[in-house]
C-alpha cells in the first residue's frame, strides 16, 4: 500500500543544515527569524517557553519535541523565571561546544538539541502547504533517540555518512507528522489521514494518480456523498480535492524531468495525462516553463 505521508516526505528532500546543543540558566531570551528555514527542537532536560509568531506561547518539557517546517518569527526564552518580552541574550560558547544563554557559571536549568534541515525539492513550499504548521510531540523518547542519533551522525565523519543523515532525518521527519494523529491536527495532509473516509481518497490518489479521478469518483470510493466529501477534504486537508492532486501530479512531474528518467509523453501517461500535449498544457499553467525547457533550466529550490 502506498504511503501518501512517506512519499511526501521523500519528496521534499530534506537535508541536514546545523544543529547544536544549548543551555540556559536564570533569565534568558533569544529571538531568531529563519526565513522560512524547517526548525526543530527537543528538550533534554528542564523546560523552555517557546514563542511563535501568530500562535500562543507554549512550555516545552523534557523529551518534548516541536518541528516547525517553515519557521519566520520565533523566541525561546526562560520560564523560571519568566524572561522580560524585549531581553535579548547572547550565546557563550562552553569549553564543550555547548551553547549558553543567562547565567555562564551556574548549572543549567535546561538543556535542548535545536536543529535546522533544508527542503531541496522545487516544489517544497506547495508540499509544505499539505503539513501543519506546527508539530508538538509530548513524551515520545522514540523521537528524541532518533534526533540524538541524527545529530550524532551529523559531527562524526564515517563512511556514507551523507546517505545515513538523509535517511535518518526522513525517519525523524516521518515520525514528528505521525505522532500528530487525530482530527485535532492543524488543517494539512495529516488530518486528512486522521478522517478513515478521507485517508481512502487520499490513498487512491497515490496509489493510482494515473485515473481519471473525479470529485464524484473519489466520493464514491470514500462513501461519502459528493457535496460531503468535497467540503469534508477541502475543510480538513486545505484545498479541494483536484487541487491536491493536481499538486501531487506535478511534483511528480518535477521529479521525472529533473532526473532525465523518462520521455515527456512517458512522463505525461506516468502523471495521468492521455497525451504529451495535454500534460505540456497544464505543466506549463502550473509552473510557468513548458516542461522541456523546465528539464533544461530547473528552477531553484524554494527556501522555505
Amino acid at each position: 500500500m502506498i504511503d501518501p505521508l512517506a512519499e511526501v516526505v521523500t519528496l521534499l528532500q530534506p537535508r541536514a543544515s546545523y544543529s547544536k546543543i544549548v543551555s540556559g540558566t536564570g533569565a534568558w531570551r533569544v529571538r531568531r527569524s529563519e526565513a522560512g528555514l524547517p526548525f526543530y527542537c527537543v528538550i533534554l532536560e528542564g523546560a523552555c517557553r517557546l514563542e511563535v509568531d501568530g500562535r500562543e506561547p507554549m512550555t516545552l518539557e523534557q523529551d518534548d519535541f516541536v518541528l516547525i517546517p517553515a519557521a519566520y518569527g520565533f523566541s525561546t526564552s526562560s520560564c523560571n523565571p519568566l524572561a522580560p518580552a524585549d531581553m535579548r541574550s547572547a550565546p557563550v560558547v562552553l569549553p564543550n561546544s555547548e551553547f549558553r544563554l543567562g547565567i555562564e557559571q551556574d548549572p543549567p536549568d535546561v538543556r535542548f538539541l535545536v536543529g535546522q534541515c533544508v527542503f531541496d525539492s522545487p516544489d517544497a513550499a506547495l508540499l509544505l502547504s499539505l503539513l501543519p504548521q506546527l508539530v508538538h510531540v509530548r513524551g515520545e523518547r522514540r523521537l528524541s533517540t532518533l534526533v540524538q542519533l541524527l545529530i550524532d551522525e551529523s559531527r562524526a565523519v564515517r563512511p556514507a555518512r551523507d546517505i545515513v543523515l538523509a535517511r535518518l532525518l526522513d525517519v525523524v521527519l516521518i515520525e514528528a507528522f505521525r505522532s500528530t494523529t487525530g482530527t485535532a491536527a492543524s488543517t494539512g495532509l495529516l488530518r486528512g489521514l486522521a478522517d478513515e473516509r478521507l485517508a481512502i481518497a487520499i490513498r487512491h490518489m497515490h496509489e493510482h494518480p494515473t485515473r481519471s479521478w473525479t470529485v464524484a469518483q473519489l466520493a464514491k470510493e470514500a462513501a461519502l456523498s459528493r457535496s460531503a466529501f468535497f467540503e469534508r477534504f477541502s475543510r480538513a486537508v486545505g484545498v479541494a480535492p483536484m487541487e491536491y492532486l493536481l499538486t501531487w501530479r506535478m511534483a511528480m512531474a518535477k521529479r521525472l524531468l529533473l532526473g532525465n528518467e523518462a520521455t515527456i509523453a512517458e512522463i505525461a501517461e506516468r502523471v495521468g495525462y492521455g497525451s504529451a500535449s495535454a500534460f505540456s498544457v497544464a505543466f506549463t499553467r502550473h509552473v510557468g516553463l513548458p516542461p522541456t525547457r523546465y528539464a533544461r533550466e530547473p528552477e531553484q529550490p524554494e527556501i522555505v
